[in-house]
C-alpha cells in the first residue's frame, strides 16, 4: 500500500500557487490517507485481487483507483464526504479491472495457449487470495479453491460481504443490482461452498 500512498501524496506537489507565488494547500492533503488506507486498504486489495488476474494487476488497479479518488478530491469535484470513499473505490476498481481484462485478453490467451503444458492445471491462478500464517490449512485451501470455481457474480458478493464488510445495500449499489439479487447470490454462493466442504469432509480431505 506504500506505493499507492506515495502516488496520492505526489498529487499535492502540483498544487497551485497564489499571487505571491506561495503554494496553496491541496484539498487532498487535509485527509489522513495513511490512517484510512491502513484501515481499509487490505479489504480493497482483496476485492481487487478477485476482480483481476494477478496480485500485480490488483495492486495497479487499486493504486489507479486511489489516485483517481485523490485527484477528484483535490479538484473539488468529488461528490460526497469520506463515507463515500469506499463505494466509489469499489465501483472504480471493478470498472478498471474490466478495462484491464479487455486490454490484456488477447495477450493473455496467447500466453495461456503457449504455456499450457508447462503450467498444467493451475494455469495462472496459483497466487493465493488470502495472506497469513495458515497457508497449509486444508479448510482455507478448500475455501479458496471453492471461491475460484464459483461464477464471479457469486464470489464477488461473498468477498465484499464477508471480507469487505459491506452491507447488501452497499454491494447492490456498487454492482448495480437490487438488494434481493445480492442476497440471493450470497446465499447461493455460500450454499455451493458449504456443499464443497461437506464433500471434502466425506472424502476425509479435512
Amino acid at each position: 500500500m506504500n506505493s499507492a500512498t506515495a502516488s496520492i501524496s505526489k498529487l499535492s506537489q502540483g498544487a497551485s500557487r497564489d499571487a505571491d507565488g506561495r503554494r496553496k494547500p491541496s484539498a487532498a492533503e487535509g485527509y489522513e490517507w495513511g490512517t484510512w488506507l491502513a484501515e481499509n486498504g487490505s479489504r480493497l486489495l482483496l476485492f481487487a485481487r478477485q476482480q483481476t488476474r494477478s496480485t500485480e494487476d490488483a495492486q495497479d488497479v487499486l493504486q489507479d483507483a486511489l489516485v483517481k479518488l485523490a485527484r477528484k478530491i483535490d479538484e473539488g469535484v468529488f461528490d460526497g464526504g469520506q463515507e463515500a470513499w469506499k463505494p466509489y473505490l469499489y465501483t472504480t476498481i471493478r470498472r478498471l479491472s474490466i478495462d484491464l481484462g479487455r486490454k490484456n485478453d488477447r495477450r493473455s490467451k496467447r500466453e495461456e495457449k503457449s504455456e499450457a503444458d508447462r503450467r498444467g492445471e493451475t494455469g495462472g491462478m496459483s497466487d493465493p487470495w488470502f495472506e497469513g500464517g495458515a497457508a497449509n490449512d486444508e479448510t482455507r485451501n478448500l475455501l479458496e479453491e471453492g471461491l475460484k470455481k464459483l461464477p464471479t457474480k457469486f464470489s464477488e458478493v461473498i468477498i465484499m460481504k464477508i471480507w469487505g464488510e459491506n452491507t447488501f445495500a452497499e454491494i447492490g449499489e456498487i454492482l448495480g443490482v437490487s438488494l434481493n439479487t445480492v442476497a440471493s447470490r450470497y446465499r447461493y454462493g455460500l450454499e455451493r461452498l458449504r456443499k464443497g466442504l461437506e464433500g471434502a469432509r466425506h472424502n476425509e480431505d479435512i
